[in-house]
């Protein structure tokens, strides 16, 4: 009976393994479900900089694609998952880092989106800890709903806001070309 029991939970086990991608230190989902919809992990990677890393990042689709540009202008559920691995980041670097990935992913028109942009970077007010995950998550019938370790923290509404918010890792002056890269699955 101990047998049985052993190899039971080496299966479980081997199954609870395979469901997950390890990345940057941490484990990522394959699959998440947001209000009733699964998406896949489409690819993941790790935010560095100056060979420091900073956060474990991955992208959720309902079907897999490595089109950045598609990817940004679909009007369909998809996610971002930040997993935070460096006691280094802080709510201030937080939101200088989404400030500057806003400005280049509009090339500098920030304008239209500045009261949506703000609202954003509220929801990294509190203080920011090693371990922390934010889910950015886009479900076309609300707009970005964002969550912090699970706790809904607000929703943005409109296609033009997400677009932007997804630009700062898939436009052409991604945060990290690396995390696009691996985050289109390449």
């Amino acid at each position: 009976m101990k047998k049985i029991i052993f190899v039971f939970i080496a299966l479980m086990s081997a199954g609870l393994i395979s469901a997950q991608t390890e990345v940057g230190g941490v484990n990522l989902p394959n699959s998440e479900t947001f209000q009733g919809q699964t998406l896949n992990l489409n690819g993941a990677g790790v935010r560095e900089k100056l060979w420091i890393d900073l956060y474990a990042g991955g992208l959720y689709l309902t079907s897999k694609s490595s089109d950045a540009s598609k990817i940004m202008g679909a009007n369909e559920p998809m996610s971002i998952k930040l997993h935070i691995v460096s006691k280094l980041i802080t709510s201030d670097k937080m939101m200088e880092a989404v400030n500057e990935g806003f400005e280049n992913s509009t090339n500098g028109n920030t304008k239209p989106l500045a009261a949506k942009i703000k609202k954003f970077q509220d929801f990294f007010l509190e203080e920011i800890k090693r371990d922390d995950i934010f889910d950015i998550v886009y479900m076309p019938s609300q707009g970005v709903v964002v969550y912090k370790n699970d706790k809904e923290l607000g929703v943005i509404e409109g296609m033009d806001f997400k677009k932007a918010l997804f630009g700062i890792w898939l436009s052409n002056k991604p945060a990290d070309d690396d995390l696009k890269e691996a985050m289109l699955g390449k």
